[in-house]
């Protein structure tokens, strides 16, 4: 018998802090659809779905016909199920995470090392950096989001450096000096004069950055601020709630993307909030958005060379494969594997239009 190369997951939530609190969150919201018996905790945010192997949020297998109880391990006995390219190209691991974000407040500022400096300094640190893996990201908005991603225009920044002076203070003059005179320049000091200004900034002590927001929040709240207003609704409402005050705050006066409606965020740089739903690709790495009509009652997810995970986020359909035994019913919420090389057909079973992702990588 051909081993079962479909089949339902559940997939782990993680409660970090800046997630939406209870039901207020997307996650939490896809989790009680996909599971009647979900209880959603109302004072506990949930942050973000992680749809993979990753081993601290390895998803369980709901199929007791399958030995084994998680993908991981059901990966590591059938890597043929990655497609060929993807298991020697990844060592036979499944090499994205698919993940929903659910955002309320503003993310730590992160740092994207490509392969080469990720492998280096998990050798390093391998308490601060435990994955050797490099991470670039791309985000896919559910909702409207606004990112952080690189810096803004040298000139810009200058114009908060002159009016905002909480700003200067944080990123001090010497630094703030620099990088005026560096806009005549060439790229490199540019780049320098960047690299001086963020960090400073970013080893601000917590304290100093708090006294420096309250100042600023209460200064623009007294007039109308309007160098400031790229930024005063985070501000404000960081120091309305000082448990969220951070950094990445006075970030958005560096960096800032409007709202849109995806952003690839490669190696080496630098990222902050967004609401989304995501996976890590290279170019080779893809997430496919797919809707399809009510009126049409059946639809084919045809095969590719590499196993994909299916996310419904509206609809209901029952799909079949060649391996499965027996149809799987799928409704907002859920996770579907598919092995490479594996097509599904889908019938709706509702009237409603169908929304589904499927991340995949394409080499």
């Amino acid at each position: 018998m051909a081993v079962q190369q479909v089949f339902p997951l559940s997939c782990a939530v993680q409660h970090y802090a800046w997630g939406k609190m209870g039901s207020n969150s997307e996650v939490a919201r896809l989790l009680a659809s996909s599971d009647p018996q979900a209880r959603i905790s109302e004072d506990k945010p949930y942050a973000e779905l992680w749809m993979g192997s990753h081993p601290r949020g390895d998803a369980k297998i709901l199929d007791n016909r399958i030995s084994q109880k998680t993908l991981g391990q059901w990966i590591a006995e059938n890597q043929d199920c990655l497609g060929s390219k993807v298991k020697d190209t990844f060592n036979g691991k499944l090499p994205f995470l698919f993940k929903v974000l659910s955002v309320e407040t503003a993310l730590s500022i992160q740092a994207h090392p490509n392969k080469e400096l990720a492998e280096k300094l998990h050798l390093q640190a391998p308490q601060h950096y435990p994955d050797a893996n490099h991470k670039p990201e791309m985000a896919i908005a559910l909702t409207s989001f606004q990112g952080l991603c690189g810096f803004r225009p040298i000139e810009e920044i200058v114009t908060f450096l002159t009016k905002v002076p909480e700003f200067r203070f944080l990123i001090g003059d010497t630094a703030a000096t620099q990088l005026k005179q560096s806009m005549n320049s060439d790229s490199q000091s540019v780049a320098s004069a960047l690299q001086s200004c963020f960090s400073h900034l970013m080893k601000s002590e917590k304290k100093v950055v708090v006294e420096q927001l309250n100042l600023l929040v209460k200064r623009i709240s007294q007039q109308d601020c309007v160098e400031c207003m790229a930024c005063s609704d985070n501000t404000v409402r960081a120091g309305l709630t000082p448990k969220f005050i951070d950094v990445p705050t006075l970030c958005e006066m560096l960096s800032y993307i409007p709202s849109k409606d995806r952003l690839f965020l490669p190696t080496r740089s630098l990222e902050d909030p967004y609401l989304s739903i995501y996976d890590p690709p290279v170019p080779d790495f893809t997430v496919m958005r797919m809707e399809v009509p009510g009126s049409i009652t059946e639809y084919k997810v045809l095969a590719v060379d590499s196993a994909s995970i299916v996310l419904v986020v509206q609809g209901r359909v029952t799909a079949s494969s060649p391996t499965a035994q027996t149809p799987i019913p799928l409704q907002r919420g859920g996770v579907l594997f598919i092995g490479a090389n594996e097509s599904v057909s889908l019938k709706l079973t509702a009237p409603d239009d169908l929304l589904m992702f499927r991340a995949c990588c394409l080499l």
